[in-house]
């Protein structure tokens, strides 16, 4: 069922995503950085989740529901206990690494010692909230507008409008294909949410963008919040403890060891 769109936006169409129907923007709107904090106060009125993405992409609908069933913290804990096994040689011996083929010209990855404990540590608790600062619909409106600023490939996102209960089920009703298995990335999603004030706003291209605790943020697959530095860095701890498979980049940096428990 086609539903009614908020005042004020720019032309755009409907588009069926498994059962349900999206709304997408033919052109950005010019400020979306105001744009989008309006629509973010209006969602538990509407029930339309402001979203960036590529509308062409592969796209595989599934049910957010499904992430109910996940438990979370004994998926997370068998993940990690097998990432272990398999990479326990290397951290112990990188010599015994296989070859690989990085060019010569081309600095290899830094040796990773690997985590700092033989056992998952659980999920790591939810950060303080100052309650200073821009809201979480400021916050996320500025993290679109800097991601549309200098964002890799962010001249062909479009807005689009996703009925959905909260941010962390956007992926699934829109079909995102670059992910873990969706029942458990939407479990993931929801968790960080609750916890650390999370919010989806963007994923295309194998990258899942977001804002953290009212401040602008990069939820996934780290975080890189704009707050005070110990706020940030506990964030930056849990994030990594629950993605361990995910490489440190410039963009994204591994934390010290000494700030892992």
């Amino acid at each position: 069922m086609v539903f009614s769109l908020p005042e004020g936006l720019p032309s755009g169409r409907f588009e069926q995503r498994g059962p349900s129907e999206v709304w997408i923007c033919d052109e950005l709107p010019d400020d979306v950085e105001t744009v989008w904090a309006d629509l973010l106060r209006r969602a538990p009125v509407t029930g339309l989740q402001p979203h960036l993405c590529w509308p062409d992409d592969p796209a595989r609908p599934a049910d957010p529901a499904a992430a109910d069933a996940v438990r979370l913290e004994e998926v997370l804990a068998a993940d990690f206990a097998e990432y272990r096994e398999r990479r326990l040689p290397f951290w112990s011996d990188p010599s015994s690494a296989e070859p690989d083929d990085t060019p010569a010209d081309v600095e290899p990855w830094p040796h990773d010692p690997g985590p700092p404990f033989v056992s998952w540590p659980g999920l790591a608790p939810a950060g303080p909230d100052t309650g200073t600062g821009p809201g979480p619909e400021e916050a996320a409106g500025r993290t679109v507008a800097d991601l549309l600023r200098a964002g890799p490939y962010a001249a062909s996102l479009s807005l689009v409008l996703v009925p959905a209960r909260r941010s962390a089920d956007v992926p699934a009703v829109i079909g995102w294909t670059d992910s873990p298995p969706m029942p458990l990335m939407g479990a993931l999603l929801r968790s960080w949410e609750e916890r650390f004030g999370a919010r989806v706003v963007a994923a295309y291209s194998g990258v899942h963008r977001g804002q953290h605790r009212g401040r602008p943020a990069d939820a996934l697959p780290g975080v890189r919040a704009r707050t005070r530095r110990a706020d940030g860095m506990a964030v930056l701890v849990g994030l990594s403890r629950e993605t361990p498979y995910a490489p440190p980049t410039d963009e994204f940096p591994a934390p010290p060891r000494s700030a892992m428990p």
